[in-house]
């Protein structure tokens, strides 16, 4: 299954936003994938004590530094920061099309596969919690509610999604969703 995933990935040409998004801040994710019989997608609860998403669960990653080359670069170093997790460990396959956050934020997700179970250390300023969730799970769950949202002039349909006792909702749940349209066609 995760060598479809590389494939598809690979192939993959993500679409671009519209021009007048340009001027935006930009920031980038990880997502994760466990390699193993059964792949995983990594996902963390960031701490309670932020004042931007305190207590969600997302993927690691965060705003693009000034000094960072690359938004590729950023979601490696942002996952570094968070979960200890080394740049060279994560085999980048691919990216899939920009988000805009709820603070007008363009989030680009890179795919990332971890070959063997990393050592994880959550920074404790950062992330509360590390979670491993089944891909077979997404693909076979029922969401708990889906909302509709409006956000900087567009409307979404956005899933929620029960595991383990956390909530999976909101921008995490839509890349989800994009990623499982990418990878599982």
């Amino acid at each position: 299954m995760v060598d479809d995933i590389r494939k598809k990935m690979v192939s993959h040409q993500p679409v671009t936003l519209d021009e007048v998004h340009e001027s935006r801040d930009r920031a980038a994710v990880l997502i994760p994938v466990l390699s193993g019989d059964e792949p995983k997608i990594l996902l963390t609860e960031r701490a309670g004590s932020l004042n931007s998403h305190g207590g969600e669960v997302s993927f690691p990653g965060g705003k693009e530094d000034s000094t960072d080359p690359s938004l590729e670069y950023t979601a490696l170093r942002e996952c570094h920061e968070e979960l200890a997790i080394k740049p060279e460990d994560v085999e980048i396959v691919g990216a899939l099309r920009p988000f805009i956050s709820k603070y007008g934020l363009i989030v680009t997700p890179f795919v990332g596969i971890l070959p063997r179970q990393p050592v994880l250390s959550a920074n404790p300023d950062e992330i509360s919690s590390i979670f491993e969730v089944p891909l077979a799970f997404f693909s076979a769950a029922t969401p708990i509610r889906v909302d509709e949202i409006s956000r900087h002039g567009e409307s979404y349909r956005v899933p929620s999604f029960e595991y383990d006792g956390h909530e999976i909702w909101g921008l995490t749940s839509m890349i989800i969703i994009e990623f499982l349209a990418v990878t599982q066609s």
